[in-house]
């Protein structure tokens, strides 16, 4: 279990979002990973406190963490899963924006930093009730930058290949003097890659760029309990980097189409179920449907319509199987015929008689109206 994300950034639960910004940006300086090169739990608090940081500086996850705490934000799809440094330069690239300055990102660990990582995408998916509830093989089609299939992503054409940069060196960075400080900045004329390709040593499919654009069609594991607003993410399924960097992430935004019968909240499912006149007043069984399926309910005698029963562990389970399935509410109603054949017309008469129930005269329309 994750530690509590306040504790993690040493704020009171009720601190401000700039006083969260503040505190992850010390903690981040503190644990860099450059920094503390012979300390192996540096980068591990340093991506603690990212996964803090995400959650407490979203008004929307904060919320939830506020009410129910990580297990509610794993409900509702939230996976921070920082796999790398890079991962989180790239998330909060405005905190980051002082790693130069202060000569982080030096070696091949800067290298890898300066060297830009595929874009995310994001595409919508609408399932039906059934399939969110119970999980579902779908496809997506994403339409994405891919590397060339002539020059493989590396921009060249064949038998060509890249000029170390003359303004850095091969280093990617170049160092302004301002006065006493030394500062560290990516280099103007590579854009930190270290080196350049000569017009003519361009990949004539791609103009260099080491991309194309492409259609794809990729499946979907839903896993059961999704709802709607939730996003699945696809690792590596977006946009191809600069060679050498990871590809980007897809996000499959969940849609979820209302159901004629049940509706939901959480991980509750209900439904409403008329029920005979003569069960509700004497018991008896009936079948009701679930998501799982029918099953059979006993009614009490005299049940009043409107009571709500309870079906235990018969709602939708969370996503990934996390906790106990949710429960299935029944709501029993009277079931009042749209029309009736003389025989119950007169029964319901007598009944009415005995109760001392007051109705409408047989026949009462046609009088009325002569």
């Amino acid at each position: 279990m994750p530690r509590d994300y306040y504790e993690v950034l040493g704020v009171s639960r009720d601190a401000t979002a700039q006083e969260v910004k503040k505190a992850y940006r010390k903690l981040a300086l503190e644990h860099h990973p450059d920094r503390n090169p012979d300390d192996p739990q540096a980068e591990t608090k340093f991506k603690e406190a990212a996964e803090a940081y995400e959650v407490l500086s979203d008004e929307n996850k904060r919320g939830i963490y506020d009410r129910l705490g990580h297990e509610g934000l794993r409900g509702r799809g939230f996976d921070p899963n920082f796999t790398d440094v890079s991962d989180i330069f790239s998330a909060f690239s405005e905190i980051f924006g002082f790693r130069d300055f202060f000569g982080f990102g030096g070696g091949a660990r800067g290298r890898q930093q300066r060297i830009q990582r595929g874009a995310d995408l994001e595409v919508r998916l609408a399932l039906d009730f059934m399939e969110a509830a119970h999980g579902a093989q779908k496809e997506v089609t994403v339409t994405r930058n891919v590397h060339c299939d002539t020059c493989t992503g590396t921009g060249l054409r064949e038998g060509a290949s890249t000029q170390t940069c003359s303004t850095c060196g091969g280093r990617g960075q170049v160092i302004q003097q301002q006065g006493f400080l030394r500062i560290r900045t990516t280099c103007p004329a590579c854009r930190g890659a270290g080196s350049r390709v000569e017009a003519t040593d361009r990949c004539p499919e791609c103009g260099g760029s080491g991309r194309q654009r492409q259609r794809d069609t990729i499946k979907v594991t839903v896993p059961s309990g999704v709802d709607s607003g939730m996003q699945l993410r696809l690792l590596g399924k977006g946009e191809v980097g600069d060679p050498g960097a990871p590809p980007g992430n897809l996000y499959v935004t969940i849609g979820v189409q209302p159901h004629s019968l049940f509706k939901r909240d959480g991980l509750g499912t209900y439904c409403q179920i008329p029920v005979p006149y003569p069960t509700m007043c004497l018991g008896g069984q009936i079948s009701v449907p679930t998501i799982h399926g029918e099953e059979a309910l006993d009614v009490s005698r005299g049940t009043e319509s409107g009571k709500v029963v309870t079906l235990r562990g018969k709602g939708i389970q969370a996503p990934h199987r996390r906790g106990a399935p949710g429960d299935h509410y029944v709501q029993l109603v009277v079931d009042v015929p749209k029309s009736l054949t003389e025989e119950r017309e007169e029964l319901l008469r007598q009944l009415a008689e005995l109760e001392g129930s007051d109705v409408r005269e047989k026949g009462f329309w046609k009088k009325l109206f002569g």
